[in-house]
């Protein structure tokens, strides 16, 4: 048996997704195999590295520091503002996050990981999907994280790169395609949650990005295979709030999420798989 967690996309609320990896950890259940895309590239990448329940710790130190200190999106108004003028692309610097990111992995490589690790972004001239597999770790989860319109598109060597949201938000097909046999899906909640119609101009983005992210998502999930074993773990703690326009800034509540997904992915866990011992 293979065993692959698939790590979605899905900005502050993957902090959900630390609760998700404790109830599988506690229960012994270890990855083969971690893909992750933009949030979930970051939480996949420390797993990767760390595949014990103490990782779990490191991940909520992590998730607490960035609510704490606002490093990643606390940039002053005006100080943003200057930015987004300046470069018309974006208006938060990508290096606290790089810094966040070294303090934890250092100069970790893919190939030094005890987990094998794949990270999604989107390739700006190519068009299309781009998976990291070698090379420094960090670099690659910036280039997966890279948030349109809020962080620079992430340069390495000669090509950039965008969100891997925008190709492959919750990646369960690379998964099978990567020779898994039993897949645990750690997405943040969305999924779960109706869409409406946009009311406001914001809110078109948003809402054609669900679409496009939902219809694939399930079209992956409709085509799996007969012989691999899926499991989609619920998600705690999130509303409507969380799609509203500066829920990029909002770390509330951050260890509230992670306890509460912690127990329903640990009830879930008990329900399809039996009570661990």
């Amino acid at each position: 048996m293979t065993t692959a967690f698939v790590l979605g996309g899905g900005g502050v609320l993957g902090a959900v997704e630390v609760g998700m990896l404790r109830a599988l950890l506690e229960r012994g259940i270890v990855p083969d195999l971690v893909l992750g895309t933009s949030i979930g590239a970051l939480n996949g990448a420390l797993v990767a590295q760390d595949p014990t329940p103490d990782v779990v710790e490191r991940l909520t130190g992590l998730w607490t520091t960035a609510a704490r200190t606002r490093e990643v999106y606390g940039d002053r108004p005006m100080r943003t503002v200057r930015r987004a003028l300046s470069t018309r692309t974006h208006v938060y610097s990508s290096r606290p996050l790089a810094r966040l990111l070294r303090e934890e992995l250092g100069e970790a490589t893919f190939e030094e990981l005890p987990v094998r690790l794949q990270v999604c972004a989107a390739h700006i001239e190519r068009a299309a999907e781009h998976w990291f597999d070698s090379g420094p770790v960090v670099e690659a989860v910036v280039a997966s994280a890279a948030v349109p319109g809020l962080l620079p598109p992430a340069r390495i060597g000669d090509d950039h790169y965008l969100d891997g949201g925008i190709v492959n938000s919750v990646p369960v097909g690379r998964a099978v395609e990567l020779g898994a046999t039993r897949v645990f899906v750690l997405q943040v909640g969305r999924v779960d949650r109706p869409l409406r119609a946009p009311a406001k101009p914001w809110e078109v983005a948003r809402v054609s990005f669900e679409i496009a992210r939902r219809h694939r998502f399930v079209r992956e999930m409709a085509a799996l295979p007969d012989d691999v074993e899926a499991h989609v773990l619920p998600a705690s703690g999130t509303s409507a709030r969380d799609d509203s326009l500066l829920a990029h800034r909002d770390f509330a509540s951050i260890e509230a999420r992670i306890e509460a997904t912690y127990a329903t992915s640990r009830d879930y866990l008990d329900a399809h798989l039996g009570r661990s011992p």
